[in-house]
């Protein structure tokens, strides 16, 4: 199991209702994504931070290697986004000019890229405060309260067993490989790797016939049931959610109304 699932199934909120944390979590990234301010998406890293680390219980160690995770690419989305090519002049912060073409970054473009990268923290940071105290199968719950059809719910949950199921497996085949010295040099590490990938598509399939064949075992009718936990709604929780989008929405409306584009 992921750390990250064991965290959704023992953290401080394990006993809010999941349609609170889930209202809570989808709000804010709502309008994370839909006002472009920096000063709004860094209220919502904060805010988040501060739920899923002081709140949850979440080490912030781990909070914090989390986070790492889409920063790579998030860079290298922001350097694309901040570095401008153009034939005709531009108003360069820095940059300089090769064959009549001038490359560098502007003060909007830097605007930009940096309104990008703290919009892209914040809505990840949003989707990380429902995974880490949410477990999946609750969140499929509340979807099936929301009528979302159950074909779309039964290939998620499948496809959300099977993620373990090839990380397991994958797992096994490696270490097997790197004690005979599979991956001594790049060579045989290129060999190894192609195997790995071959026998993780054969044991994948033959897990998938396994699942199948117990699925007809239990008497499967075209449904999977799960069991349901017993909640209770709350009005104080529900009032802080109301009230902290509230106030995100005024301040949203103090600094000026910005629409992503």
């Amino acid at each position: 199991m992921l750390r990250i699932d064991q965290f959704a199934y023992a953290n401080r909120l394990r006993t809010v209702h999941p349609a609170e944390k889930l209202s809570f979590a989808v709000l804010t990234l709502v309008i994370c994504l839909a006002v472009s301010r920096p000063l709004i998406s860094m209220v919502v890293i904060l805010i988040m931070g501060v739920g899923i680390v002081l709140r949850a219980g979440i080490p912030l160690r781990f909070y914090l290697k989390l986070m790492l995770v889409p920063l790579v690419f998030l860079l290298i989305g922001v350097f694309t986004v901040a570095f401008q090519i153009s034939r005709y002049s531009l108003p360069l912060e820095w940059g300089f000019t090769a064959w009549d073409v001038n490359v560098g970054v502007t003060a909007a473009s830097l605007g930009l890229a940096g309104n990008l990268f703290l919009k892209s923290l914040g809505t990840v940071s949003c989707l990380y405060f429902l995974a880490l105290t949410t477990p999946v199968l609750e969140i499929m719950w509340i979807m099936k309260k929301a009528k979302v059809p159950a074909l779309f719910l039964e290939l998620m949950l499948i496809v959300y067993r099977f993620i373990f199921v090839l990380m397991e497996t994958a797992s096994g085949i490696y270490i097997s490989q790197a004690s005979r010295w599979g991956y001594a040099s790049l060579k045989t590490s290129y060999y190894s790797l192609a195997w790995l990938a071959a026998n993780l598509f054969v044991k994948s399939y033959h897990h998938a016939r396994q699942l199948f064949a117990a699925l007809l075992a239990r008497c499967y009718q075209e449904e999977l049931k799960v069991l349901e936990m017993p909640y209770s709604i709350s009005g104080k929780n529900i009032a802080l959610v109301a009230l902290f989008e509230l106030a995100l929405l005024v301040l949203v409306w103090r600094t000026g109304v910005g629409v992503a584009a």
